[in-house]
């Protein structure tokens, strides 16, 4: 019970701070328009204006808690990330290039933190041969359009490390399995082996529910 307190104040620290920040902001500048584009934000955030890092917070968490949420074991470990991840978004900020979506961006940190602490816990992949797997993929378009998001997004979380990572880099990300291999340092087909048995992961627990 206290490590979970812990944790969850660890979460909302970052969250209360800047809305607390903000507030008064706010009353300081009160005659700035209320919503920013994010061109704008970046140029803000960038300065230290803490109302515009509020407003890029708020623009963002929810959908980064869902990707955190994809490859965390459960919502401690991604409220955690989370916060980690927004840490590394408002100190790299300025050497972001504007070449893609500043969401595409910030989801991409996310992604890289959330792999930094899986890192952290343990080696997840080895090489396998992608071949004894194969034939239990067939057809599975069907089973996965049929599941709802809820639902898939608690068998992603049930996987075993490796599956969910490759899984979630592959499918959901979209990232090549040269990329994956090149991010988690093992070979392309180690990549391909491990979404492979991701999928007849998940098609297996599909037709047994």
């Amino acid at each position: 019970m206290f490590n979970q307190l812990v944790r969850k104040r660890k979460y909302y620290f970052l969250k209360v701070t800047l809305c607390f920040h903000a507030t008064f902001f706010n009353v300081m500048e009160s005659s700035k328009s209320a919503v920013m584009d994010d061109a704008t934000l970046i140029i803000e955030c960038v300065k230290g204006n803490v109302r515009a890092q509020k407003a890029l917070f708020e623009r963002f968490a929810r959908k980064m808690m869902g990707v955190c949420l994809r490859y965390c074991k459960n919502t401690d470990q991604a409220e955690d990330v989370l916060q980690d991840g927004f840490v590394k978004v408002f100190s790299k900020l300025k050497d972001f290039k504007q070449e893609g979506s500043l969401e595409g961006w910030i989801r991409r940190v996310m992604v890289n933190t959330a792999l930094d602490q899986i890192r952290k816990d343990l080696k997840i992949l080895g090489d396998t041969n992608i071949d004894d797997v194969a034939f239990k993929i067939e057809g599975t378009e069907h089973l996965f359009a049929q599941l709802a998001a809820a639902d898939l997004m608690l068998l992603i979380q049930s996987m075993p490390e490796g599956y969910k990572v490759v899984f979630n880099m592959f499918a959901i990300e979209g990232y090549s399995h040269q990329e994956i291999a090149s991010t988690l340092g093992i070979s392309e087909n180690t990549s391909k082996s491990q979404y492979s048995r991701a999928r007849a992961y998940l098609r297996e627990r599909i037709e047994n529910k």
